[in-house]
């Protein structure tokens, strides 16, 4: 149960701007109560207390610095085109933050990639990181958003052009290929949302 010594009123200002709710406290030592994805936030008079299963999203909304995430990501596409899946993970120094798996309709491996890495930065920036590295196997996506190769499909620019938007809201990023075994836990993520729709 994370303790965050702010502001209160500062913290509220930082949720609201997260789109995050905020509620009358439930005593009169309760300033207000803020809940989102299963954690809850209560403010006191010189302090914020979070609790619940999740607590690291509000946690890292709350304080001042996001705090900094390894981010990995990884596409799959059975038949290119075919039925397509993403997965991702959060990792911090504190381990697994968040991760997840989720099939996306008949696209070609890159497109996968691209919305896998999109889906990432997503998951990062509602988490409230301020610095990402990211970690991905496919040397093609990596290049790309680095700069470093042209996109010459048109729907992979666009979808370039949104993860760059995305990376653009962290205070510091780097994104780099890595060996598959290294991305291993994306990888099986994405096989297992394709593994589970059959």
């Amino acid at each position: 149960m994370p303790t965050i010594d702010c502001d209160p009123a500062e913290a509220r200002v930082r949720l609201e701007d997260a789109g995050v709710r905020i509620d009358a406290g439930n005593t009169d030592h309760e300033r207000w109560r803020a809940e989102r994805d299963g954690a809850v936030a209560v403010a006191y008079d010189d302090k914020v207390v979070v609790q619940g299963s999740d607590p690291t999203r509000l946690s890292n909304l709350l304080s001042a610095g996001g705090g900094r995430a390894h981010v990995y990501f990884d596409g799959a596409s059975r038949g290119n085109p075919g039925a397509g899946a993403v997965g991702w993970c959060l990792v911090t120094a504190d381990g697994v933050v968040a991760e997840g798996g989720e099939r996306i309709g008949r696209v070609t491996n890159n497109q996968a990639e691209y919305a896998a890495l999109i889906r990432a930065l997503e998951a990062a920036d509602e988490y409230g990181f301020d610095e990402i590295d990211v970690r991905g196997d496919s040397e093609l996506i990596v290049k790309q958003v680095r700069g470093e190769w042209n996109a010459n499909d048109p729907e992979l620019r666009e979808r370039r052009v949104r993860a760059r938007e995305l990376l653009e809201r962290f205070d510091r990023w780097s994104i780099a290929h890595v060996p598959r075994e290294i991305n291993a836990r994306a990888d099986d993520l994405a096989n297992e949302a394709l593994d589970d729709a059959n």
